[in-house]
């Protein structure tokens, strides 16, 4: 796993997996506030590593703000544009309640962790 650290109060830990790029987002210590610049770096990450599928961990994000929420949908919106992938998962019982009111949900559908979001299962394994 390598970490990026972003301008604005962001560092990155981002992990190549076939097919995949993995990355958890995680405030710093100065707080975050360029939701704007977080997605743009996602973008530029997707690309320098010449896929178009991403998971993002978002277990470490206090609170989904609308803003970063927006730049989330924006970035799902640009990454299907190009026949890609944008996954979430990993995030609280509260910022999934903040995800669901929000006007983008059925965009940003949430898994409940990484293996779940590759595979598209958005229920757990089932025994049977």
């Amino acid at each position: 796993m390598v970490q990026v650290p972003l301008a604005r109060g962001w560092d990155l830990d981002v992990e190549r997996g076939p097919d995949w790029l993995f990355v958890r987002p995680r405030c710093s210590d100065d707080g975050a506030s360029g939701e704007l610049e977080l997605a743009e770096h996602l973008w530029s990450l997707l690309e320098q590593n010449l896929t178009h599928r991403m998971v993002l961990e978002l277990c470490e994000i206090d609170c989904l703000s609308p803003a970063l929420i927006d730049q989330l949908a924006s970035l799902q919106k640009r990454i299907h544009a190009h026949d890609g992938t944008l996954r979430i998962c990993g995030l609280s019982v509260k910022n999934k309640s903040l995800l669901d009111d929000s006007e983008w949900s059925s965009l940003l559908p949430h898994f409940f962790d990484r293996e779940a979001a590759v595979m598209g299962q958005a229920r757990p394994r089932q025994p049977r």
